[in-house]
């Protein structure tokens, strides 16, 4: 086990309670909302609001975990530096390819997105691939979402959403009935699995440990407030989703927010706030799927030449190019729903490490029961594998490719 890494200064302790829950509320309420509820409802039907819950239970343990680690490693690179330090080093690239190979799958998700509601019939592929070179053009010359912008995307976008539950539920639905006979926990287990993407960005909160007075007070409950809050939203979009279009509607909408109130004033906003959360989460997830690529180029767990930073820019510029182009090939190919599954898959995985890790805490860093890890890492592990098959089987590709660099990489000695 590696040895904690000393910081030899502290950040600015500046954030009370209620600025880590808007924090908390603006990295979870985006684009996922408007599009996981299509493939949730495919896989689950009505079932899909107890697999919303199962992800919400899942997304405050793992959170838990990441709000130990950050206040023990306050430094760029997430759970792929929280691996190796309590792990080693096979635990944290594990951390940090799934998170590369899940965000890159993110960013595809979160293009189609902002297509499926912006683009005109036809053009959805086209408008994807813009988006990600657009905002990859804006990113690389290091202007990223500020905290105001985000909480005026947070803000509207929640505007929209009250909007739309309102119109929906004022509406004519076709209701949602009789939970179904055939009701499965395999397709419960898999609609929490995809319904996990929508809570992405949830552990933002727990990466404020050096930010926030009263850590130790202050973050579990912003933690707990802000997925409860986010929790109630979502379950109240899902019920007006079922409710609007009836599950198999739902199931085989491209836009379901949008055809939820079809008819009404509403859709050209709901469309309109949709693609403005789609680009703004692909921003984000452009500037964090490069800096952890930075971090670990510079482990020699991916090409060193990735970790090159631009001299002016200050950015990981080779390695935000290639995640252009790799997320633009995705993109041209790709379904929303299959982009969507494989995100999770990598994210879920991601965040079992995470929870291993926390579990290895002792006092005075353990700020959490270690049941909340144990439930978590159980949790993530099992959501994973109840993912469409696809997803399964195309992430342990890809994480085998990953782990077959590293073992050629290790023994001809390119990574020293």
């Amino acid at each position: 086990m590696a040895s904690s890494q000393e910081q030899p200064a502290s950040l600015a302790r500046r954030l009370g309670t209620g600025d880590a829950v808007v924090i908390g509320l603006g990295s979870m309420i985006g684009a996922g909302v408007f599009a996981a509820f299509a493939p949730a409802a495919a896989a689950a039907g009505t079932g899909l609001l107890l697999g919303l819950v199962v992800a919400g239970v899942i997304a405050y343990c793992n959170a838990t975990a990441s709000a130990q680690l950050a206040a023990q490693y306050p430094t760029s690179g997430g759970t792929y530096v929280y691996g190796r330090e309590r792990l080693g080093a096979w635990p944290g690239f594990l951390a940090g390819w799934s998170f590369v190979v899940g965000k890159t799958a993110s960013c595809a998700a979160m293009a189609l997105t902002f297509a499926a509601y912006a683009a005109p019939p036809g053009w959805a592929r086209p408008f994807a691939v813009l988006a990600v070179v657009g905002l990859a053009a804006v990113n690389y010359v290091g202007v990223t979402r500020t905290a105001a912008l985000a909480r005026v995307l947070v803000a509207v976008v929640l505007l929209i959403l009250v909007l739309a539950v309102a119109a929906g539920f004022g509406g004519a639905g076709r209701g949602l009935g009789a939970v179904p006979a055939d009701l499965s926990w395999s397709g419960t287990l898999q609609s929490a699995g995809l319904l996990f993407f929508a809570f992405a960005g949830y552990a933002r909160v727990a990466t404020l440990g050096e930010e926030v007075r009263n850590p130790e007070r202050a973050i579990p409950r912003a933690i707990l407030t802000s997925l409860t809050v986010v929790l109630v939203l979502y379950t109240l979009v899902a019920v007006m989703l079922l409710l609007a279009l009836g599950p198999e509607q739902l199931a085989a909408a491209e836009a379901p927010v949008a055809e939820a109130v079809a008819g009404t004033w509403l859709v050209p906003l709901v469309r309109a706030g949709a693609a403005l959360a789609a680009l703004g989460a692909l921003l984000a997830l452009v500037a964090g799927v490069g800096r952890t690529t930075l971090a670990m180029a510079r482990n020699g767990d991916l090409p060193r030449w990735l970790g090159a930073v631009h001299p002016r820019y200050r950015v990981p510029h080779r390695a935000e190019v290639v995640l252009a182009v790799v997320v633009s090939g995705l993109v041209l190919v790709a379904d929303l729903r299959d982009a969507i599954g494989f995100s999770s898959f990598g994210v879920l995985l991601y965040y079992a490490v995470a929870n291993a890790a926390a579990f290895t805490q002792q006092p005075p860093r353990r700020r959490f029961p270690r049941l909340l890890q144990v439930v978590g890492m159980v949790g993530c592990l099992v959501l994973a594998a109840a993912l469409p098959t696809t997803a399964v089987l195309g992430g342990v590709v890809v994480l085998a490719v990953g782990a077959g660099y590293r073992v050629v990489t290790r023994r001809a000695g390119w990574a020293s």
